[in-house]
């Protein structure tokens, strides 16, 4: 181990995060919209259906990125689809480190924690996209879009759906909502938002995406018990996941995704990425991108520490003084194309979502 500057460079950071990443279960946004990164955020590059471009809302970029405190969640300052926040590592980490480093043990677990400080923010940093995406796939409404909440109140919308086509023609609410469990139908639901889909596009959808409590209620549905134990030449059956999955796969040809992975918020409550309420039919493939464009950050690679981590992730890291601090700072602008979006189908399970 060197002098503090010498263990802790973007690079260095980067290189940290890139190797505990390495064990990280992506998002299953990561694989339906696959990062890409181009120059800049022209609007007219990120598209929705058909190649239209998506409805914006005007924003500036000078803003202060706000500082995360270590016991504290995300607070994400949000301009123009851009994001920064930042952690600083104190004059007394430094210190300690410095003291400790010649031959203490204390060494590696000091900076292991300042490391932890980075990998908190790059963390951060992906959840952002995941939610734009899984927002894209599941509305109350049926209007793909994204909201973002900014600091001070302000709400910025991004509207995949201007004109109300999806909502209109790729969008229903089941007559019977699923936690009727005598008499919902979610087999015909399915069967008849697959048709919808296959008819207007040609395209017949091979995936239904929905929640852990979604499937518990398929699995205490009275019909989806009647199908499978009309497969069955015993009396009484364990209702499992498996048991579903194998009936709709069979009888639609229908691979049903369960999506139970939790992020915080901004107020450090746990959040479900998919909600509750919602099933979402999906083609085969990848359904657009999602796309990062190059930060100021980046812009200023000449003057600042930079390195660039999961494509779109600038992690910076400047030395302040009086008092000493090296601030940490990730920062992305990332929004999501659409393109296959008439290729998908939101089905309202449910009379409210849950998150």
């Amino acid at each position: 181990m060197g002098k503090f500057n010498d263990v802790f460079s973007s690079p260095v950071v980067a290189a940290v995060y890139n190797e505990v990443a390495s064990n990280r279960i992506p998002y299953l946004g990561e694989g339906l919209f696959p990062a890409k990164k181009k120059s800049g955020l022209e609007l007219k590059w990120i598209k929705s259906s058909k190649g239209l471009p998506v409805s914006l809302a005007p924003s500036a970029f000078d803003v202060v990125a706000p500082i995360r405190s270590r016991q504290g969640f995300e607070i994400i300052d949000t301009e123009m689809a851009y994001f920064k926040e930042a952690m600083l590592v104190k004059e007394q980490d430094i210190q300690d480190y410095e003291q400790a480093v010649e031959g203490s043990p204390l060494a590696r677990e000091i900076l292991d924690r300042i490391y932890d400080d980075a990998t908190t923010l790059v963390d951060g940093a992906l959840v952002v996209p995941e939610r734009m995406r899984m927002s894209l796939l599941a509305n109350a409404n049926g209007h793909p879009s994204i909201s973002i909440a900014v600091t001070g109140g302000a709400t910025y919308t991004y509207n995949y759906d201007p004109n109300s086509s999806y909502s209109s023609n790729n969008f229903t609410t089941v007559s019977n909502y699923w936690n009727d469990l005598d008499d919902s139908t979610p087999l015909d639901d399915i069967s008849a938002a697959a048709d919808a889909v296959e008819a207007a596009t040609g395209t017949r959808p091979t995936i239904a995406l929905m929640s852990k409590n979604t499937i518990n209620l398929l699995k205490q549905n009275e019909s989806i018990q009647n199908a499978i134990l009309a497969q069955n030449v015993t009396a009484n059956i364990f209702m499992t996941d498996n048991r579903v999955k194998e009936l709709f796969s069979n009888e639609l040809g229908i691979n049903i995704i369960v999506y139970a992975k939790q992020y915080k918020d901004e107020s450090g409550a746990a959040k479900k990425f998919y909600p509750d309420g919602m099933v979402t039919l999906l083609p085969e493939g990848a359904l657009g991108n999602t796309w990062f464009g190059v930060t100021p950050e980046e812009h200023r690679a000449d003057k600042l520490d930079v390195t660039v981590v999961n494509t779109g992730i600038a992690v910076a890291v400047e030395t302040k003084f009086d008092p000493v601090q090296t601030l940490t700072k990730a920062s992305e602008i990332v929004l999501p194309s659409f393109e296959r979006m008439d290729e998908t189908y939101m089905i309202k399970v449910l009379s409210s979502l849950s998150y």
